[in-house]
């Protein structure tokens, strides 16, 4: 077998580089579509639906209701990363794709028309939960496919640089959704806003989609999945059975998926506190305009945005695990300075704060599409990198604003929540630490023999073992 360097100079398969463009500029503004649905309500949440939805609750605890709604729907991202994830492995990922773009797409502007509290009583806040459960679903699937697909067209030496830009949407989408809320609330008086105007963000939704749709039909599918069902197609023909993805994945990968669940603590805890919480902080807590704290989040989105190739790149140069390391320290030592900062109510201190900590979260999820999917054989990477990084978000980021809102009401003030965000990192440095290094490895060269009920040789080619 070549060794993982030898991979970096000779890809296994030919990739046209027009192709291969038009796949990043399809995953990146599909990502960015979901992403803007997907935090327009948490930036929603923090703003607006403690009013709208819980208008019997004092304001911190309307938002801590409207906080419990947004991390339900992480409970459907695990289910999503389930199902996408075994029909992704088995059909496809682009149509799976274009499914979730759809299906995230739809409740996202369903719920800029559901009725607030006041109209409907409690079936408001039920539909809003519901709708939400529809998103967290459709997420739990579009992350994986999204950063599949292009891992999967492109070549080894320059993996880690193309699979970012689908992670480039996170950023992306959160400037979207925060800008247009921006926008919004400078337009109108907070009446205004709370009685309408914080549903068009939701509306426009169906604009984007439509967008999403024709640029996603235009692309192929991978031409490592092509490859690999091929030889599952005869192997079926020579009736030699394949487990389902989920069974080959669970026995065969248990330790990467543990890895990766691991690597996103740090990850996905410290991004809701920055992006997220922040705002609830700021406004709730600090009874600062909520212009400040959007503006703040909105530029420090933009330098993420232009950082995550430069770490990708990065990545592909010295390796995943240093880039992924200097993140998860960073950010577990920034969680000190991040709430003095905020503390001094200065904008500029505000704008350093949330910057910094999206750079050093930027030095974690930029190579974290190319370390996953360098982890998993072709004709189970969907249901691996999906599982681990979808059942993680249930652990880390669904309950991050609820737990650091609840350790601001009892303790009233940012230690523990500091606290929080370093034991993450501490988590994440481990689980990085144990990991193997994936950088230059041949994605082909994980799916010679690893049919699924996989030799002992082959599964330790797929689980990574060095060649």
């Amino acid at each position: 077998m070549a060794s993982p360097h030898t991979a970096v100079n000779g890809p296994s398969l030919p990739h046209r580089p027009g192709a291969l463009r038009r796949v990043v500029a399809a995953s990146l503004i599909g990502t960015t579509i979901e992403w803007y649905d997907y935090f327009l309500y948490g930036s929603a949440a923090a703003l607006v639906f403690g009013h709208v939805f819980f208008p019997k609750s004092d304001p911190l605890t309307g938002t801590l209701l409207a906080f419990l709604t947004y991390a339900i729907g992480f409970a459907a991202r695990p289910v999503g990363a389930l199902v996408f994830g075994h029909f992704g492995d088995r059909i496809g990922r682009k149509k799976l794709l274009v499914v979730s773009l759809l299906m995230m797409g739809g409740a996202t502007a369903l719920i800029g028309c559901v009725p607030g509290y006041n109209s409907i009583g409690v079936a408001a806040p039920i539909a809003l939960t519901v709708l939400r459960l529809v998103q967290g679903f459709a997420l739990g699937g579009e992350w994986g496919g999204a950063v599949l697909l292009v891992s999967e067209h492109g070549d080894a030496g320059r993996r880690g640089f193309w699979a970012s830009w689908p992670q480039a949407g996170a950023p992306a989408g959160n400037i979207l959704a925060v800008g247009v809320l921006a926008l919004m609330t400078t337009l109108q008086s907070d009446q205004a806003f709370l009685a309408w105007g914080w549903r068009i963000p939701f509306l426009l939704s169906a604009v984007l989609v439509v967008v999403g749709l024709w640029i996603r039909l235009a692309v192929d599918e991978s031409p490592l999945f092509k490859d690999a069902l091929a030889k599952a197609e005869q192997r079926k023909a020579q009736q030699k059975a394949e487990q389902p993805p989920l069974v080959a994945v669970l026995r065969h990968h248990w330790r990467d998926i543990l890895v990766a669940m691991g690597a996103r603590m740090a990850e996905n805890i410290s991004y809701y506190v920055i992006t997220t919480f922040v705002l609830a902080y700021s406004v709730g807590h600090l009874k600062i305009e909520k212009q400040v704290a959007l503006n703040a989040v909105l530029i420090a989105s933009a330098v993420q945005f232009a950082l995550i190739p430069l770490f990708g790149a990065l990545s592909d140069r010295v390796g995943r695990k240093p880039v992924y390391l200097v993140g998860a320290v960073g950010v577990g030592v920034w969680a000190w300075a991040f709430f003095g900062l905020l503390d001094t109510r200065s904008f500029p201190a505000i704008l350093l704060a949330v910057t910094v900590g999206l750079v050093f979260h930027s030095a974690m999820y930029a190579p974290q599409a190319a370390f996953f999917s360098e982890m998993f054989a072709t004709r189970m990477r969907y249901s691996g990198a999906s599982i681990g990084a979808q059942f993680a978000s249930v652990a880390a980021g669904a309950p991050a604003p609820l737990i650091a809102i609840a350790l601001l009401q009892n303790y009233g003030n940012s230690v523990p929540i500091s606290l929080y965000v370093t034991a993450a990192a501490l988590i994440t440095v481990i689980a990085v630490l144990v990991a193997r290094e994936t950088r230059g490895r041949d994605l082909a060269e994980l799916d010679d023999g690893a049919d699924g009920a996989s030799a002992p040789a082959a599964r330790d080619v797929a689980a990574g073992a060095p060649a």
